[in-house]
């Protein structure tokens, strides 16, 4: 189901907002309480669980484990009302290592995240956060070929990675989850004409497994892969659309460690050794693969990887 924007009940929605506004200022108790308020009038109101969660959450920061645990059900509860998961629960869940074993960010998820995101995207992005993703992409890639005769922009969102990149492009497809992104990338030109020549929506893993094998030079993602855990089945599907001799060029958020970690911001961060190794087994060669502060947050930048692959005869 999609997230509800209302209880249904005038008082329960009054008492969720002053929730809010108390887990806003840190007041863990004051939030826990009126979100049981609000759930003994809406018992069946998901992101009331969600919050109440969150509010046991902060309770347990000092290692209360029976609170932690409270937590974790009433986290549970959303996601037992809300299965598809559009409120972002299972990374909660995930955080607290009460995961399921299934992606700790849905698609259902990222897309209603997005589609809320669409209309001050490139305002927040662009000017709150400093982002300059597909500037640092563009600007690795080689200078040969001049040109690419096709080219998938995956995770496309409004349009940046296309409009840097489409002066080097003579087919670009773009690809996202969002039809809010979609909408407002239909709606860029260049030199008079669409930005894109084709706009596609649907998860990333899945358009890439329905195009034809060996079928285009290029393959971009720019600031979308945070929202992946495992590189290897993407980077897989990569490998397989590209031509060999053909580029994939992408932006991660790192860390030191090894594997993917899920950070505090709802993000993947990967260590540079799961980055090579999916790429590997990917039949993909690293050619590039260089830290970059691809945005900011909080005034500084975030850690991240520019990386540049080629496939491989193989």
């Amino acid at each position: 189901m999609a997230p509800q924007h209302s209880s249904g009940d005038l008082l329960a929605d009054r008492r969720y907002r002053y929730a809010e506004a108390c887990l806003d200022e840190g007041d863990h108790a004051a939030a826990a309480d009126l979100a049981e308020q609000v759930l003994e009038i809406a018992p069946r109101y998901a992101p009331a669980w969600l919050l109440l969660g969150r509010a046991r959450e902060g309770l347990a920061a000092g290692g209360d484990a029976p609170m932690r645990d409270a937590a974790a059900r009433a986290f549970a509860c959303a996601l037992d009302i809300d299965p598809d998961d559009t409120l972002g629960v299972r990374a909660q869940l995930v955080r607290l290592g009460a995961g399921d074993g299934l992606p700790a960010l849905s698609p259902a998820y990222v897309k209603a995240l997005f589609d809320g995101y669409a209309p001050r995207f490139e305002r927040h992005l662009v000017g709150g956060l400093a982002y300059v993703g597909p500037d640092l992409i563009r600007d690795a890639l080689p200078g040969l070929p001049e040109r690419f005769g096709t080219a998938l922009d995956l995770g496309c969102g409004t349009g940046l990675m296309g409009t840097a990149i489409r002066e080097r492009v003579d087919h670009l497809t773009g690809v996202d989850l969002s039809p809010g992104m979609l909408a407002l990338a239909r709606a860029k030109s260049w030199q008079g004409r669409p930005l894109y020549d084709r706009l596609v929506e649907g998860e990333l893993g899945a358009v890439l497994a329905g195009d034809a094998a060996s079928s285009v030079d290029l393959c971009l993602a720019a600031d979308v892969l945070i929202y992946v855990a495992d590189l290897g089945p993407v980077l897989a599907g990569i490998g397989r659309v590209l031509r060999p001799g053909g580029l994939a060029a992408f932006t991660v958020q790192s860390h030191d460690g090894t594997g993917a970690v899920l950070g505090a911001d709802g993000r993947y961060a990967h260590a540079d050794s799961h980055v090579a190794e999916a790429a590997s087994e990917a039949s993909l060669a690293v050619l590039t693969l260089c830290s970059a502060g691809v945005r900011r947050e909080a005034g500084l930048p975030v850690p991240g990887r520019v990386v540049v692959l080629r496939r491989t005869a193989a």
